[in-house]
């Protein structure tokens, strides 16, 4: 007589599962009741709603409950469970924080129109990229340029300049990393973020022919954009450059075999040739700017907010803290990791998060990160023009 356990059909199997779905959610919502009664313990007593050794303790013990199996399976659900949990309670007490504060007051400040006249400060010369995002960020931008991004950040910082506007990211390149570290160490909000079509051009001295070229001049980000056009040049050497229109202004007067890869305005202000337009790989090619200030402004409509923190270097921090992102149904647009200087295997994380600046969630979000991560920086709550 056979012992084999048979296996249940796939009907029984479904109906099994809608059985425990049902209990689970009943004992789930128990929970969150339970939940709700312990924050209303902290707010008699003081306490914050955040207990990372209490979370220790329980996570360790779901890990001894569910066995050697499914241990790794039963951390993840509950981290997820106490994500949820913590913005359940922070809803409950409607906790407000200093930032929130600080980002209430400057919806309040903030004037109801983005200026259509300001100082700004750009990174290059006459005819870079940065000249013409700032242009369609502002009707008439009084323009002065810099030699470095570091430059532009410090301007800013001086109160040299009312805005700076750099590049942050390349629909094709990737991201400006060079950006991304100097955000780290500079105060300053993104006021407003602009997406530009770009167009790269081979540019070269009058008479020049393409075949009589053997060096090509460009910033790094445009080189990158432009490989596989320079890898069908056989021979020739491609040279980075702090700025693309840096690039068509040392064309201008390097001599023979040189052309620069700039947009199509540095013909005409440095007296070159167009041999070629629109070499980017790619021809939905996007860079990214932002535009900072001093101080936050959030201005109507402003729906995209960044932020920068840190994070415990053990498994499962970042999922964690994704969950509580998921949990109050708020999108997650970009995720950036940037190494700290002189500090082996850290990090810090870059987000983009898009949510209404008047959401009640995103305003708890933030509140609940500030207070429970090692560093945290809000970058500002901003609106992007396409």
């Amino acid at each position: 007589m056979s012992t084999e356990k048979k296996v249940p059909s796939l009907e029984e199997s479904r109906a099994s599962i809608d059985r425990i779905d049902r209990e689970l959610v009943q004992l789930f919502c128990e929970r969150m009741a339970v939940s709700a009664d312990v924050a209303e313990y902290k707010r008699a007593v003081g306490k914050p709603v955040t207990d990372a050794a209490r979370e220790r303790a329980l996570l360790c013990k779901i890990s001894q409950l569910a066995g050697p199996a499914m241990e790794g399976h039963a951390r993840t659900l509950y981290a997820t469970i106490l994500a949820v949990s913590k913005a359940y309670q922070h809803e409950r007490l409607n906790t407000s924080s200093k930032l929130e504060g600080k980002i209430t007051t400057a919806v309040r400040e903030t004037p109801a129109f983005f200026p259509a006249r300001a100082k700004v400060a750009c990174q290059g010369v006459e005819g870079a990229y940065s000249l013409k995002a700032a242009e369609k960020l502002f009707a008439c931008p009084d323009v002065s340029f810099y030699k470095t991004f570091e430059d532009v950040f410090a301007a800013i910082d001086r109160g040299e300049c009312d805005y700076g506007v750099l590049p942050i990211e390349n629909s094709t390149a990737g991201s400006v990393t060079q950006i991304y570290d100097l955000m780290s160490c500079h105060r300053f909000y993104i006021v407003r973020a602009l997406r530009l079509k770009v167009d790269h051009c081979l540019l070269a001295a009058p008479g020049t022919k393409r075949e009589d070229i053997r060096e090509i001049v460009s910033h790094q980000q445009a080189l990158s954009q432009c490989a596989g056009y320079i890898a069908n040049m056989p021979g020739v050497k491609a040279t980075a450059f702090p700025n693309t229109a840096k690039a068509a202004e040392f064309v201008k007067t390097a001599g023979d075999g040189y052309a620069a890869i700039a947009n199509r305005s540095c013909a005409d202000i440095y007296g070159l040739e167009v041999l070629e337009e629109a070499i980017q790989d790619n021809g939905n090619n996007y860079t990214r700017f932002i535009c900072i200030s001093k101080k936050p402004e959030i201005y109507p409509g402003a729906d995209k907010t960044s932020i920068v923190l840190t994070i415990p270097h053990k498994p499962g921090s970042l999922s964690r803290l994704l969950s509580q992102i998921d949990a109050l149904n708020i999108n997650l647009t970009k995720l950036e990791s940037r190494p700290i200087p002189g500090q082996d295997f850290e990090f810090l994380f870059y987000f983009d998060l898009e949510s209404p600046i008047e959401s009640p969630a995103l305003l708890r979000l933030l509140g609940e990160l500030e207070s429970s991560s090692e560093k945290f920086r809000y970058l500002g709550t901003y609106r992007e023009m396409l």
